[in-house]
């Protein structure tokens, strides 16, 4: 599996406004047929589909996904761990750890206090404890800092493309 720096850009990808019609409905409903698409936008389903290859291609588009409920699948703790290290020679291995562990969802590398920030759920209180533990035995881990999501107001849903 790929890990998150394989996905970031070198450069910015041109795009006109049919990609951007193309993506807008895509983030909406990636499960948008082809001949939806290009009804919406006024094109064929060939040039849409051919749109949608290049735009996978060049990168814009890395994955077609679902967005689940944790907590109704049984994730009820969602957490920020700021992760501080002893030095900068352990970035790629809190990078690599943080990919090998199921309940670490996203991990950002950052300015500022930590190196680090992890977005994790898990189950309950005790097994975010059991994922602290792990994360504060990762080579170079010097503590971490951990603030619990207690409500979810506006998901990174859909982006608005400039």
């Amino acid at each position: 599996m790929p890990i998150l720096a394989d996905f970031i850009p070198t450069e910015t990808v041109p795009l006109d406004q049919v990609d951007r019609d193309i993506l807008t409905i895509l983030q909406i409903n990636s499960r948008s047929s082809a001949s939806h698409i290009a009804d919406e936008i006024g094109m064929s389903v060939p040039a849409v589909t051919d749109r949608i290859k290049k735009l996978q291609e060049s990168g814009v588009i890395t994955a077609f996904t679902v967005i689940i409920d944790n907590r109704k699948v049984g994730l009820d703790v969602s957490a920020f761990i700021t992760v501080i290290s002893e030095s900068s020679s352990h970035y790629s291995e809190v990078v690599r750890e943080a990919n090998k562990n199921s309940e670490i969802v996203q991990c950002f590398t950052t300015t500022g206090n930590g190196s680090h920030i992890l977005l994790a759920q898990t189950e309950n209180t005790q097994s975010l404890e059991r994922l602290l533990r792990t994360i504060q035995d990762w080579p170079g881990i010097r503590r971490t800092e951990t603030q619990l999501i207690l409500s979810e107001y506006k998901g990174v849903h859909a982006i608005h493309i400039p």
